[in-house]
């Protein structure tokens, strides 16, 4: 199996420092020609964030092309594994505690994709009318809301994220899989986006179907909306090479 493709794959990508932040710890990856986008999200807070994020989307950039989906997700863990490793050590030789960062990538390959993430940026999936988160937080509040907590009290806990590349020696990353179909449009965002911005306008502006208008437009929403972290969002659309064109596209 080989990850020729059978969807036509377009991308955008926004980010800001926003209002209060004098420097942008986010950082992207959109290849869509090699199926693969990114959002990492420094550590706030932490010294050098700006330098984990970007050490984090360099990894997944320098990937050699796969075999298949199975072999991208190793490949992506594998190359994510070291950067944890490298963080560890540099951060040891900086004599900070921790230089970490979240990381959410979409792997695309042949009719499949897949999401692999760890921290608290998310990708969403919006089809035919509906929006659906596909990542779980890897956060304190998520972790009350798994154990049947009301909405209010995980709101009001301290949300500070569990899971993040260099933020312990070991590190583990989630994956969800996911079959691709015509008009999908996939978000990948840190949590400056999904904070101050609701699933209903995120589903309202991502119903356009344009990938750069989406993204620009979801950026401008935050920051309105009175977000002052980082601000990143990669937004992808996959058409279907196959799908039968006199027919209205069922995502619209």
């Amino acid at each position: 199996m080989s990850c020729d493709n059978e969807f036509h794959w377009t991308s955008a990508a926004c980010t800001d420092v926003g209002p209060v932040r004098s420097r942008n710890e986010d950082a992207w990856l959109a290849l869509p020609r090699r199926g693969l986008w990114a959002v990492a999200d420094g550590m706030g807070g932490h010294a050098f964030g700006d330098l984990a994020s970007r050490a984090v989307v360099d990894a997944l950039a320098a990937l050699p092309p796969p075999a298949g989906m199975a072999d991208f997700i190793a490949s992506a863990r594998e190359g994510l594994v070291q950067v944890n490793a490298t963080l560890r050590t540099d951060a040891a030789a900086r004599h900070v505690p921790v230089m970490g960062s979240t990381v959410v990538a979409l792997l695309a390959c042949g009719r499949e994709t897949a999401c692999l993430w760890a921290g608290d940026s998310r990708i969403y999936l919006y089809r035919q009318g509906r929006l659906q988160q596909l990542t779980r937080d890897h956060s304190q509040a998520e972790e009350l809301r798994a154990r049947g907590a009301d909405a209010a009290a995980a709101v009001a806990s301290p949300n500070m994220i569990t899971r993040a590349v260099g933020a312990a020696d070991m590190i583990e990353f989630d994956v969800a899989p996911c079959a691709a179909r015509d008009g999908d449009v996939f978000l990948l965002c840190s949590d400056g986006l999904s904070n101050p911005v609701d699933e209903i306008a995120m589903t309202r502006v991502l119903a356009g179907g344009d990938c750069t208008q989406a993204a620009q437009e979801l950026i401008a929403l935050a920051l309105a909306n009175g977000g002052r972290d980082n601000v990143t969002a990669v937004v992808v659309r996959a058409e279907d090479l196959s799908a039968d064109r006199t027919m209205l596209n069922p995502a619209l």
